[in-house]
């Protein structure tokens, strides 16, 4: 199916990373929110990536140009999902939220439309279940940030049709991502491995085994991996990593995945990660220093 128009539905950190990356790849582009102020800063997130590409000699004036007149923003849902060839919905991890968002999507959408939900943990077949086209919805689990990682974690469910599934590899490709497919199981494939390792860097922290940063490069000269899981739990966000870790063990009935207490101690204080300027590190513009005040 030729693409024309994708929707994305909630303009926060994944949701303003998915439009920006359709609208590079020369998509008309819809990104919908419910309140302007998460428009506003959606909107100012993108602006300052493709800001930064530009004084960095990544980007030029005439691109962003290009790009920014793909992009259009909406707090009307029917509008936004009008004639619209692929919706991808991008709000917080709460089940029943997307639930009823595909509820009205299916009234609301062009038949032919692919419905796609980006969560990175909750099942697939739960949120296609609640209507009568589970045959179009998929999961297309992003990472952050988006227009530079390049992986997009594809979730089949029992009743996606392969013509879903081929379609979403297509659109991966145009947006520049490797694709995988995954069955639509707790965690899937790189949620669960990524925050199991994250739970147990936070507890090897925790029991002062060594420093956050130390935890990091360990993992990242002993096996390669581009990120430190400490590090990474940051950028991701700490309530997002206790919210999966949490699901996790509700649908395995297995109490190992439970995150640390460190873990839940800094999400009730409020130190989310960098998107608070404050998590497992201190973060500020000009980058990432250790914490001395980490909760006991």
């Amino acid at each position: 199916m030729h693409v024309r128009t994708v929707t994305v539905i909630g303009a926060g950190t994944m949701g303003s990373g998915i439009a920006q990356v359709c609208a590079q790849s020369g998509w008309e582009t819809r990104l919908f929110d419910a309140f302007p102020e998460s428009l506003e800063k959606g909107m100012n997130n993108i602006n300052h990536f493709w800001d930064k590409g530009i004084s960095k000699g990544k980007t030029s004036l005439e691109e962003k140009e290009k790009w920014s007149s793909n992009l259009k923003l909406y707090t009307n849902l029917n509008k936004a999902v009008e004639d619209t060839d692929l919706v991808i919905e991008a709000v917080p991890e709460i089940m029943k939220l997307k639930k009823e968002i595909f509820i009205k999507l299916e009234k609301i959408a062009p038949k032919h439309a692919i419905l796609a939900t980006n969560t990175s943990s909750l099942p697939i077949s739960s949120i296609a279940n609640v209507t009568t086209c589970p045959e179009r919805i998929i999961g297309m689990h992003f990472f952050n940030p988006v227009p530079i990682m390049k992986l997009l974690e594809l979730v089949k469910h029992d009743k996606c049709s392969e013509e879903t599934i081929a379609f979403a590899q297509s659109i991966g490709k145009v947006m520049g991502k490797e694709t995988i497919v995954v069955k639509d199981v707790p965690g899937f494939a790189t949620s669960r491995l990524g925050v199991v390792l994250g739970n147990e860097a936070i507890r090897m922290l925790s029991e002062g085994v060594a420093s956050a940063s130390d935890i990091d490069l360990a993992m990242k000269l002993g096996y390669k991996h581009p990120m430190g899981p400490l590090e990474l739990s940051d950028l991701v966000g700490l309530d997002v990593r206790k919210d999966i870790l949490n699901s996790l063990a509700d649908a395995f009935d297995d109490e190992s995945y439970r995150p640390h207490q460190l873990l839940n101690k800094l999400v009730s204080e409020g130190s989310l990660g960098k998107k608070t300027n404050k998590g497992i590190y201190n973060w500020s513009d000009s980058g990432k220093t250790e914490r001395t005040d980490l909760p006991e």
